[in-house]
């Protein structure tokens, strides 16, 4: 076993159960998603546990599909869920597994559950049942349909599944407490009365069970031996483990934890999926969006956000986690794995007044300096360049080690320039031209001149530049707890500065061949990735997270 100082408390009390051979020393567990929207950073925190502790103890992980409400599920959120668990680098036991696969079982419980007298038909409304549970310190009513009997339940019930009774006119509730300080324990509804077409198993059922009762029972039948949730769900656990006991099943063990809570940004399916209907967001992939496939068309990479779920931890507490936190896995990462290259993104000419007319040279720059595998490439230098309009200043102060008239600084991977002279348009004040002469014994590498420059700037050769699309990103929410106001829509703090557009940036020649899924460090500018928007026509890169955390100084 591993050592106990550096187990996480899910971990602990995995190896308690292997200890004990409760299992027999099995670790099965299982990611089971409702397929009624896309996976978001939350989802990737259990898939990375669920999974996680699987690989760790040589175990399983099923991947199972919570399809029991048909009104809010889908095939596109399905698909999209594979495809986020193979992209975060898990592969799951076999086939995907679905609720609606046990649905002849699940029935065949909720009998079972009749015969033995611990669950009955209930013909009350919905707001008859919710004012019967009572109060936090009153005891709840019994119902009036509370003592049927075994024979007229399962009459009532076996019409309910023939489709003789219209929605919402009879629920099958467990006969539990209603005197339970627990409310959730207030005979709890099992099964509903829902004519909806169902995504895999069509017009068959009239009748789906609810959460609570089609959880247990699957994990139960897969045999799962540990079902990992979050905390939400710790009142939930005597309901689990009460079905599960009174249907004599597989004894599953739940095991709750806290769920990741992000700043400037929410965990509910429901309201990201009113930012995709109410168009606040292009859709459930919209790169400010906190999906796994948001993050993913963004440019974050599957490792850090592994990297992230690792360094956060598991709590048994809900806490709230910086969101400069992940943007810091992510830079972690991809300043391992990121090409270097050049891209201008506020661009001003610079010309070059003594670098010989029409001649364009070749100059190599390292691909990537933490990685001395990645090797070098050549990049055109010529006479005529863009450089950051940020870059010059025409009265720089003292410590600005850019460049300026009579300053000198060196091009990245070129030679050492000084300003002798600049023009202005005169209506907007704007620097339209900087004109500078060049050191030819400067050049980086071979560098003779014995001048000194003190900054380096970054550039691109006129000529050869590609003109691109920049898609610059901020926070989705300008509140770091846009959910935590119940007296305001959270769409009041959405953030008009979550997205800005730069129409007409330039990058080197190498970025036309750039791929979807590949990441660049724009020099000096952050991280960048091509977008699935772009065409023959236009790039479109957006950017990733900058170089360091501007949202420090904001507070």
């Amino acid at each position: 076993m591993s050592n106990k100082e550096s187990l996480n408390f899910v971990e602990i009390e995995v190896e308690k159960d292997l200890e004990a051979g409760t299992y027999a020393g099995r670790v099965h567990t299982r990611f089971p998603p409702e397929p009624n929207g896309y996976l978001h950073i939350g989802h990737a925190k259990s898939i990375c546990l669920n999974f996680g502790l699987a690989k760790k103890y040589g175990g399983k992980t099923n991947l199972r599909f919570d399809d029991t409400n048909p009104v809010t599920e889908d095939t596109e959120y399905v698909d999209s869920i594979k495809a986020d668990i193979k992209w975060l680098g898990f592969e799951w036991e076999g086939q995907e597994l679905y609720a609606s696969d046990y649905f002849e079982q699940l029935y065949e419980f909720a009998v079972k559950l009749i015969q033995d007298g611990k669950a009955y038909v209930d013909d009350s409304s919905a707001e008859e049942i919710a004012k019967m549970k009572g109060t936090p310190t009153q005891a709840g009513l019994n119902s009036p349909f509370r003592e049927r009997t075994i024979e007229e339940n399962l009459r009532l019930f076996e019409g309910m599944k023939n489709g003789e009774y219209p929605d919402g006119a009879r629920v099958l509730r467990a006969k539990y407490d209603m005197a339970s300080p627990n409310m959730l324990l207030r005979d709890p509804n099992l099964y509903r009365i829902k004519r909806a077409h169902h995504h895999r198993t069509g017009d068959k059922w009239c009748i789906y069970p609810l959460y609570d009762f089609a959880h247990g029972q699957s994990d139960a039948i897969e045999k799962i031996t540990h079902s990992v949730c979050t905390l939400e769900f710790k009142n939930h656990r005597p309901l689990y483990d009460w079905l599960i006991e009174s249907l004599g099943i597989y004894p599953t063990r739940q095991i709750e934890f806290a769920r990741l809570n992000l700043e400037y940004t929410m965990m509910s399916k429901r309201k990201l999926l009113q930012l995709v209907n109410d168009k606040h967001v292009s859709g459930w992939d919209d790169p400010r969006m906190p999906t796994i496939s948001g993050m993913r068309r963004r440019g974050y990479s599957a490792a850090a956000i592994r990297n992230f779920c690792d360094r956060i931890g598991i709590a048994k507490r809900d806490n709230v986690i910086e969101y400069a936190s992940l943007e810091f896995s992510v830079r972690e990462d991809l300043n391992k794995v990121a090409t270097r290259v050049m891209g201008v993104l506020d661009p001003v000419k610079l010309v070059i007044t003594n670098y010989p007319k029409d001649q364009v040279e070749f100059v190599e720059i390292e691909n990537n300096p933490e990685d001395p595998e990645s090797g070098v490439r050549s990049i055109p230098f010529s006479g005529e360049l863009y450089i950051e309009r940020e870059d010059f200043m025409e009265d720089p102060p003292k410590k600005f080690f850019r460049l300026g008239p009579e300053r000198s600084v060196r091009l990245k991977s070129g030679y050492i320039i000084t300003c002798t002279g600049f023009d202005k348009d005169p209506d907007t004040d704007a620097i339209t031209e900087i004109r500078c002469t060049y050191y030819p014994d400067s050049k980086s590498g071979a560098d003779t001149s014995g001048i000194k420059a003190k900054g380096t700037l970054h550039w691109v050769s006129v000529k050869e530049a590609v003109p691109v699309e920049i898609r610059l990103y901020d926070r989705l929410f300008s509140d770091p707890n846009p959910a935590g106001h119940p007296d305001q829509d959270f769409r009041e703090f959405l953030n008009p500065d979550s997205l800005r557009y730069i129409p007409t940036a330039y990058v080197e020649p190498a970025l036309k061949e750039a791929k979807l899924g590949q990441h660049f460090q724009f020099i000096r500018k952050g991280y960048y990735c091509l977008d699935q928007d772009s065409s023959s026509e236009k790039l479109v890169f957006n950017q990733t997270v900058g170089l360091k955390d501007s949202w420090a100084k904001k507070g």
